[in-house]
């Protein structure tokens, strides 16, 4: 009963932060919103239609808000953090259509994927419109070196997404090589986020490198969740979706852990799971039940416990307040979104 109300706690304050990020950066976002409207427009009508069908779809927009209260933490009003929000959330969207068609998915954000309604090609082209349309909101700024971050950041994510798919059920994966996948595919775009928000806001040297490392612990933070969250969260209960990465083949921490500690029999039945795109219901609870008896699931949010703390650890420096404080507590979030 302890543990169940200290989880209401946390999970009550984690949506408490999130719903103070949202009126923190409401009237920027507002603009946010409005400009990735306008600029997934096209007078080719199947890109606006492929495009709205998963912009529309819901989603916190965690990453363009947290550019937007990056730049707020520095005072400085360019205006530029709107363009570079817009940006981030195209990237985004792009490496999601991008992955939906690497990963075969079904479903993203409760509705059938892109892919499922207009097709794998389209979903890629349409994916690789965002992608133009994010560099030309960069270059709109004037800020080459702000243009650098953010497209460093997108050679990064394709970089770790290909280390991925080489890996796919690959048993030798070490925890080594997951951290590897994970830091450039979800972390590059976190730090290039809160970077370029800080870049947004007149932070000096000093400042934007906190914010990078802020951006980048906290990405891994969220990753290492998600991959928590695909076996039913802190508590391994099934749920919708649950069980994609193991039917896809996916080598995620809780896998790795579970094949080191296991025994014969345990890395046998995991391994017979992974990349079973037929897999059961049933057989996903008894791949479930491993983990959690090996304490693999456990261990992987330990693990995001300890980036997030260093997200908030690298906040120190800067001078106290609302966003500082806001930011910190979005990393605590992060983390609650697995219980």
């Amino acid at each position: 009963m302890l543990n169940d109300q200290i989880i209401d706690a946390d999970r009550a304050r984690g949506a408490a932060s999130l719903e103070r990020l949202l009126a923190f950066t409401e009237a920027d976002m507002g603009r946010v919103n409005t400009l990735i409207l306008e600029r997934v427009g096209s007078h080719v009508e199947l890109v606006p239609e492929v495009a709205r069908h998963l912009i529309e779809a819901g989603g916190k927009r965690l990453r363009p808000m947290l550019t937007v209260a990056a730049a707020r933490l520095f005072g400085a009003d360019t205006g530029h953090q709107i363009n570079y929000a817009a940006a981030v959330e195209f990237m985004h969207t792009a490496t999601l259509l991008h992955d939906d068609v690497v990963d075969g998915s079904d479903k993203r954000r409760g509705r059938p994927a892109a892919r499922i309604v207009w097709g794998n090609p389209a979903s890629v082209l349409v994916g690789d419109y965002l992608l133009g349309q994010a560099f030309m909101m960069m270059v709109e700024t004037g800020d080459i070196e702000a243009l650098g971050v953010l497209s460093r950041a997108a050679a990064v994510i394709a970089e770790g997404e290909v280390f991925q798919l080489s890996r796919t059920g690959d048993l030798s994966t070490s925890s080594v090589d997951y951290y590897a996948v994970i830091r450039a595919k979800t972390a590059a775009l976190f730090e290039a986020a809160t970077e370029v928000g800080a870049m947004a806001g007149g932070a000096d040297a000093a400042g934007r490198e906190a914010l990078r490392t802020y951006g980048h612990e906290l990405g891994v933070a969220f990753q290492l969740v998600d991959d928590v969250l695909d076996y039913g969260g802190a508590s391994g209960r099934m749920g919708k979706n649950t069980g994609d990465d193991l039917r896809e083949g996916k080598m995620t921490l809780p896998v790795i852990l579970a094949l080191e500690n296991g025994d014969d029999a345990e890395r046998v039945q995991i391994a017979g799971a992974l990349g079973d795109a037929a897999l059961g219901d049933a057989a996903v609870e008894a791949v479930i039940a491993v983990l959690k008896r090996l304490g693999a699931l456990e261990a992987t949010l330990e693990e995001a416990e300890g980036f997030a703390e260093r997200a908030k650890a690298a906040l120190g420096p800067l001078p106290g307040g609302g966003a500082r404080d806001l930011l910190s507590d979005i990393a605590d979030f992060c983390v609650s979104r697995a219980y």
